[in-house]
């Protein structure tokens, strides 16, 4: 196996300590975000005991120095990745939710695409983590309160866009949406359920988040019927 080359910045010009300086963080940025993703994958795959140091530096192409370099402990590192993965999925059923129409293929919108994914049994791992490392709970709090403000923001970004009625504030629609999703993941990971199965949960513990003006409604007729008087004329 060929020996691994430390991974430096490239090569600056003498006497520029500010690009020598923006290529050093460049690089940094560019190996933590490698051995995230290596440990990402191994951590789902084999979780946080079955994981070693030298696992992850092997699928980072890393040394296992770097790793205690960035993130200073194993701990550190899962829940960091466990709070990536979570920010990452819930981008993507904000993307997701974006093509829904009405209420309830938002809401299925979000409970599937969550569902399709081990991210938030993942995050799940790392809260209970945070019991004993209470020195990596300021992360994963973080993490939570992104969730729920970005959650909040999106859902009433929405409900403003089609004329919806909320049933609840956006905040509290927000935050029980997370908390059914991590409830619904724990339980049904360690019940053996499938991911459709876990998607109806989570609707139907979820239920209606809100609904669509009768006015909206109407409206559809009258365009409908409107659209349908020339046929009849015609034919008459």
């Amino acid at each position: 196996m060929a020996p691994k080359t430390v991974q430096t910045a490239p090569e600056i010009a003498a006497g520029d300590p500010k690009h020598a300086a923006r290529a050093t963080r460049s690089a940094g940025r560019q190996m933590r975000s490698r051995l995230l993703d290596g440990a990402s994958r191994l951590f789902k795959e084999r979780g946080l005991v079955g994981t070693s140091i030298s696992d992850i530096a092997a699928a980072a192409d890393a040394f296992p120095s770097q790793i205690t370099y960035y993130f200073r402990t194993k701990e550190a590192l899962f829940v960091e990745a466990a709070c990536r993965e979570m920010l990452y999925l819930a981008r993507a059923t904000e993307q997701a939710a974006l093509r829904a129409h009405t209420p309830r293929e938002y809401t299925h919108a979000l409970a599937e695409t969550v569902t399709a994914t081990d991210s938030v049994a993942f995050f799940a791992e790392a809260l209970t983590l945070t019991r004993r490392r209470q020195d990596l709970a300021p992360l994963v709090e973080r993490t939570i309160e992104r969730l729920h403000s970005e959650g909040a923001r999106a859902y009433a970004s929405q409900v403003e866009r089609h004329g919806w009625r909320s049933l609840r504030a956006p905040e509290e629609s927000s935050r029980r949406f997370w908390a059914v999703a991590i409830g619904v993941m724990i339980e049904g990971h360690a019940m053996g359920r499938s991911a459709e199965d876990l998607c109806c949960e989570m609707l139907r513990v979820l239920g209606d988040q809100a609904t669509t003006p009768p006015s909206v409604d109407s409206t559809r007729l009258r365009v409908v019927d409107d659209s349908d008087k020339p046929d009849r004329e015609t034919s008459s």
